[in-house]
């Protein structure tokens, strides 16, 4: 009789929500066993002292708990809690490690973008549809968006860059419904913020493919809701979210319709759930000034990002440690092919054979 592959987990917090996989991993392959989603929006009033709040916090350590308790009862092989980008900013970080500790045991890892990128990376390359092709892989997150550019394992470029759904809906906190203006004042926002801070990085490698189409990939909870979005479903799709690319214009469109909706309205639409239905508006935006900007015609979404990632490496760690006789410490989660080593480099990269 065949044995189950072994159960790993990982509780993602992120600036928006805390988020919850446990799935049996073999190899690159993850076949996901209860995913959980609960928005504690670490991000709520923290941008102006960077300073965590301590009833999100204490919020957030609670449901954390909660998430833990729930993996437990699958018995994981591990169970990592790994926090992004508010939580790295943060000047008062150790309160949430603290708090979280308290509240469940499990130590706390805060990860730098770059390691972010690397793990969203190594996931969304999981997902067949689109794993064979050269990528720019855009994941948009509450408090950070990851560019990730690579193919066939390697990753050319990688960068977190300080623009997320909250962070900018902090920003420009647009009234309910958005006026016309408001629209226009987060279009003009992104425009400076990718001809300042993006272009210059990215444009280069773009343009060092040779004529080779690069594939743009979205992932996280903005890019999978525009995807639902599109297709009118709600919950799981009944196939995988990346056979549904959805074109420039349709990005566009949706990006004017839901900024032309109050949010009572946003919240009946059909594959819109109600925790993602105010940051949605400047998520549908960055997505669309990101294809504007680099001229995308199409966006491929996949709902393999950075936790599917954390249990590759996850379960790549256990195995080594196996292998090697060795007790209980931990390995980091990283050291994927990056090219160039020196990341932050534009370099030409490796010609297609």
């Amino acid at each position: 009789m065949q044995t189950a592959p072994p159960c790993h987990a990982v509780i993602d917090v992120g600036t928006n929500s805390v988020k919850l996989l446990v799935a049996q991993v073999t190899g690159r392959v993850v076949r996901p066993v209860v995913e959980k989603s609960v928005q504690t929006r670490l991000g709520h009033g923290f941008y102006q002292g960077m300073r965590l709040q301590p009833e999100v916090v204490l919020r957030t350590a609670e449901v954390v708990a909660v998430f833990a308790a729930l993996a437990a009862e699958f018995h994981p092989a591990s169970t990592r809690v790994i926090a992004t980008s508010a939580v790295r900013e943060a000047v008062n970080q150790e309160d949430l490690r603290a708090a979280i500790e308290t509240a469940c045991g499990l130590k706390v890892e805060i990860i730098s973008g770059e390691q972010e990128a690397e793990l969203v990376f190594r996931g969304v390359t999981t997902d067949s549809p689109v794993a064979g092709h050269p990528l720019l892989v855009l994941e948009v997150g509450g408090g950070s968006t990851e560019f990730i550019l690579g193919e066939r394992g390697f990753i050319y470029f990688r960068r977190s860059f300080p623009l997320g759904t909250v962070r900018l809906l902090e920003i420009l906190r647009p009234s309910d419904p958005p006026s016309a203006d408001d629209l226009v004042r987060c279009r003009r926002w992104l425009k400076e913020f990718f001809y300042r801070a993006v272009h210059p990085k990215l444009q280069p490698l773009l343009g060092s493919f040779c004529g080779r189409t690069v594939k743009l990939v979205g992932t996280g909870g903005a890019a999978t809701t525009l995807a639902r979005l599109q297709v009118g479903m709600i919950g799981q799709a009944a196939e995988p979210l990346s056979a549904h690319p959805l074109s420039a214009q349709q990005v566009s469109a949706q990006a004017e319709r839901l900024w032309a909706l109050p949010l009572a309205q946003r919240v009946k639409l059909v594959g819109l759930s109600a925790q993602k239905a105010d940051v949605i508006l400047p998520g549908a935006a960055i997505f669309e000034a990101v294809m504007e900007d680099f001229a995308f015609d199409e966006l491929a979404v996949s709902a393999n990002g950075m936790r599917y990632g954390a249990l590759i490496a996850s379960a790549e760690a256990l195995g080594h440690r196996a292998s090697l006789g060795c007790d209980g410490s931990q390995r980091p989660l990283f050291g994927a092919s990056v090219w160039p080593p020196q990341h932050d480099k534009a370099r030409t990269p490796p010609p297609h054979t």
